[in-house]
């Protein structure tokens, strides 16, 4: 299949996005759970422009710090749960790429609003889900997640096919990998 747009993540620090992924695994729907846990920062940005895409994410990562995002609560969402998170870095971030691509941004993108997220169940029953949720929260105990860099990925209608990443500077991670 070819990839149909650009999607950008940010990446977790190691521990969390494992803890993340094995409740993900736990809790989405196996047919449907082709993807490692994932903060996305952009849903849909053109093919057409991977070259531009790539740079600003480099240049916007090389001048960010390694930061922490905290993890808020346990979000519910109608057909799933997530764990919202908030961090004035990540909006700051999120906002300067947005203002970059300004003219290359879908609707999705264009009124995103918020909150980032880790989606850990999806596709689900209104009452899977809200049972998911209600567990969750009970036990709920705020946290924090490192984030590390940036990630770009072709969206292959459904799977997603990892591009190359930008570690922030500072950051253990290699600077930018293929």
């Amino acid at each position: 299949m070819r990839p149909t747009a650009l999607i950008v993540t940010l990446r977790m620090d190691d521990a969390s996005a494992a803890a993340l992924t094995a409740l993900r695994s736990a809790h989405f729907p196996p047919s449907r759970n082709w993807l490692d846990a994932h903060i996305t920062l952009f849903h849909a940005l053109p093919i057409a422009e991977l070259p531009r895409v790539r740079e600003d994410m480099a240049e916007i990562a090389n001048r960010t710090a390694p930061f922490e995002l905290d993890v808020d609560r346990v979000q519910f969402l109608g057909a799933g749960v997530a764990y919202a998170m908030s961090a004035p870095e990540a909006l700051r971030l999120r906002e300067a790429l947005a203002t970059h691509w300004s003219g290359m941004l879908g609707a999705q993108d264009r009124q995103w609003r918020g909150p980032l997220h880790v989606t850990v169940q999806n596709k689900v029953r209104p009452e899977q889900a809200r049972a998911l949720h209600a567990e969750l929260a009970r036990d709920f105990v705020p946290w924090k997640v490192g984030a590390t860099g940036l990630d770009l990925w072709y969206y292959m209608g459904g799977p997603w096919e990892r591009v190359g990443g930008f570690a922030f500077c500072g950051s253990a991670s290699i600077r930018e990998e293929a």
